[in-house]
């Protein structure tokens, strides 16, 4: 059965020149009490301003991939470490028992997302890692996933990232992981599936049946999750925890 997330039911904790819809995964499962699907337990969707600074902060326990997909967002952390964020340019920060960064807009506005996905443990090592990828693949292209696997950026966690950049009426794929669920947010657009639209910052999943094929209505920037729904996680962390 296709149980869609609605971009009505998205909380904004932040407005302003920072503005964030949080989108909570979990709240496309009617029986769950957690904002999480799984371990994905948050993302951020945000647009911040030019001239923005977000001071140096910490995060614990979070393993959080940036996704850019317009303008240039600074980076700054505790190692004195400063890379330019923009689209293509991933960055994946495993905050592990702590990392310390900060962003900035220096130029015309960014539009982001932010994902926090549990680890399977807590207080692991932290570490940062950055990849270069195509702007515009038509097709998936696998971002992240877990140690073995073939993606570029490694998460501490059973779930496997993916983008695609579809064009208006061109339809995609949707591949098939064994033992895991799929949960797919459009970032920019919209998609169909069957007689089902699914539009900017909307989210679909099936956990009974594959999701076979999707069209795009428009041009349209979509994230793929495959998300090992039964993994052990870590409930400690700053922004992907569950918290009273």
């Amino acid at each position: 059965m296709l149980r869609k997330l609605s971009a009505d039911k998205h909380r904004q904790p932040f407005k302003g020149p920072f503005s964030i819809t949080r989108i909570q995964p979990g709240d496309i499962l009617s029986e769950n009490d957690d904002v999480a699907f799984g371990p994905l337990s948050i993302i951020d969707h945000a647009v911040m301003k030019k001239g923005l600074t977000i001071k140096m902060h910490e995060h614990v326990n979070d393993e959080i991939l940036s996704y850019v997909w317009h303008g240039t967002m600074h980076h700054k952390d505790s190692n004195h470490l400063e890379v330019a964020l923009s689209p293509g340019n991933l960055m994946m920060m495993n905050a592990g028992k702590s990392f310390w960064h900060e962003e900035k807009v220096k130029h015309e506005f960014v539009e982001m997302l932010q994902i926090f996905v549990r680890p399977w443990q807590t207080d692991l090592d932290p570490m940062i890692q950055f990849h270069e990828k195509p702007i515009q693949n038509q097709d998936w292209y696998l971002m992240v996933g877990p140690k073995g696997s073939q993606a570029p950026l490694t998460i501490r966690q059973n779930v496997f990232i993916f983008d695609a950049h579809p064009r208006q009426g061109e339809q995609l794929d949707i591949p098939i992981l064994s033992g895991m669920q799929p949960f797919i947010y459009i970032l920019d657009g919209e998609l169909a599936i069957g007689e089902l639209q699914i539009q900017k910052m909307e989210a679909v999943t099936d956990s009974e049946n594959p999701i076979q094929t999707v069209t795009a209505v428009t041009d349209t920037t979509v994230v793929l999750f495959f998300v090992d729904m039964n993994a052990p996680v870590s409930l400690m962390g700053t922004i992907s925890g569950k918290h009273d």
